[in-house]
């Protein structure tokens, strides 16, 4: 107890952990603001087709875009790593093997994004205007994908190089030029629905020429070269592709959770869906903010691991997880007390409101019960421990289905219960990995490449 009271008193720690948190949190809110820019914009334009090509055209975008989110994790840990050992030439070879697999990445998706959009696009059964204009819309987004993965593999690098304020200078610019270009291209040139995802386009790629910007501006503090003739060699490879893969993975068995919840929501009824997607909102809303603290996670520990600085990687754990606890608490009593605004801010539906109003409490619990997953990711992503993370995921969700089986006749309680326990399992299991790690010496033996 008394180390890790003077864990918490390490004004240092306290510091470096606020200095990565800081700004990544507010990245992270950011990001919504696009999306909800494109429907203000769009929503102001006379015909209804109009807004919902956007939003059905900006959605499967954000899928392709979203399966890709390993591009950002993957890298961070590696960078980390490099930058605890202060190694330039291998904080060079992590950006170039990033930047490549997100060119390569967003070339195979634009090949095959286009039949699959048609394949989701006759199961949706839109009319004859909304399915032309969602095509336009979606087929002009993907010129922006190369510039949308290239962004994650950046914003994950200068994570990992222990530089918060490059990806938060990344999302804002994306963001305000978005902001901007959509206004003008829809409202002002007339453009409509191909002006918005114009801006979107343009934007994407003036933020990822700023993150290379500001990437050749952080290299100048890493001395060293890259070799360019590593990056020909397979086994230079495997390290970054494995633990992509194993992300990836994982990222699949948790957004089958939440498509379940969707589906089994939809089975009770209209206003039962709709009042669970308002709650998980909140949870989205909290995952944002608690994701900030994750991420200073997995630079700090990334680095204290490449460093090998066993004082560095428990002071860096102590300290998020104190704050994590905090700002958990903070959402726990938010949901508590002013959960009602929050649902009333989102729908003026009276039957969806007073349904949401019955399951506050679960939203209430929530942050409490899945902060430590958050961190426990952080903490394997930093040590580039994807294999280990992927297993604690499949092994949570293999342990929860019998349990929603059983519960299916409690209703909507029923399916709050198994997501709360759910997200409990998740955080003991990951637990109980890193305290197997933990007792046999091996956080300090894995680094990476």
């Amino acid at each position: 107890m008394s180390k890790l009271i003077a864990d918490w008193r390490d004004r240092l720690t306290h510091r470096r952990v606020w200095a990565l948190a800081a700004p990544m949190i507010l990245s992270n809110i950011s990001v919504p603001l696009v999306a909800l820019v494109d429907s203000t914009v769009i929503g102001h334009l006379p015909h209804a087709h109009q807004l919902g090509a956007v939003a059905v055209g900006a959605s499967l975008y954000t899928v392709l875009a979203w399966a890709m989110g390993f591009l950002r994790m993957g890298s961070t840990g590696f960078a980390a790593q490099a930058a605890g050992r202060g190694d330039g030439a291998a904080l060079r070879q992590v950006l170039a093997q990033g930047l490549l697999l997100a060119l390569g990445l967003a070339v195979v998706l634009g090949v095959v994004g286009v039949p699959l959009s048609g394949v989701a696009l006759h199961f949706m059964q839109p009319s004859a205007e909304l399915e032309q204009l969602t095509r336009d819309f979606f087929h002009t987004r993907l010129f922006g994908l190369p510039a949308a993965l290239a962004s994650y593999a950046l914003v994950g690098w200068f994570l990992g190089a222990q530089n918060a304020r490059a990806p938060l200078a990344i999302l804002l610019v994306t963001n305000l030029v978005n902001i901007v270009l959509n206004v003008w291209f829809v409202i002002g040139l007339d453009w409509g629905v191909i002006g918005s995802a114009r801006a979107s386009v343009a934007a994407e790629w003036i933020g990822a020429l700023v993150g290379l910007a500001l990437a050749h501006k952080t290299l100048r503090s890493w001395p060293g070269r890259i070799a360019w003739a590593a990056l020909g060699l397979w086994q230079n490879w495997r390290p970054l592709l494995a633990v992509n893969r194993d992300i990836f993975i994982r990222s699949l068995a948790l957004q089958a959770v939440f498509f379940l919840i969707t589906v089994q929501g939809a089975r009770l009824g209209d206003a039962t869906v709709a009042a669970n997607a308002l709650l998980l909102n909140g949870l989205l809303l909290t995952a944002h903010a608690l994701d900030g603290l994750a991420h200073a996670v997995e630079a700090l520990c990334g680095h204290a691991i490449g460093a090998r600085d066993r004082l560095a990687l428990r002071r860096s754990l102590v300290v998020s997880s104190g704050w994590s606890l905090i700002a958990s608490l903070g959402f726990a009593l938010l949901f508590l007390l002013a959960g009602h605004l929050f649902i009333d801010m989102q729908t003026s539906i009276a039957e969806v409101r007073d349904t949401a109003y019955h399951y506050l409490p679960y939203l209430a619990a929530l942050p409490l019960i899945a902060v430590s997953s958050y961190l426990l990711d952080g903490l394997f992503i930093g040590a580039t421990r994807a294999r280990e993370m992927r297993n604690g995921m499949l092994l949570t969700l293999v342990l929860t289905l019998p349990i929603a089986w059983v519960l299916q006749g409690l209703g909507n309680h029923g399916l709050w219960i198994t997501f709360l326990l759910f997200m409990a399992l998740r955080s003991l299991t990951l637990g109980a990995i890193a305290w197997q790690l933990q007792r046999h010496d091996r956080w300090l033996a894995h680094t990476g490449q």
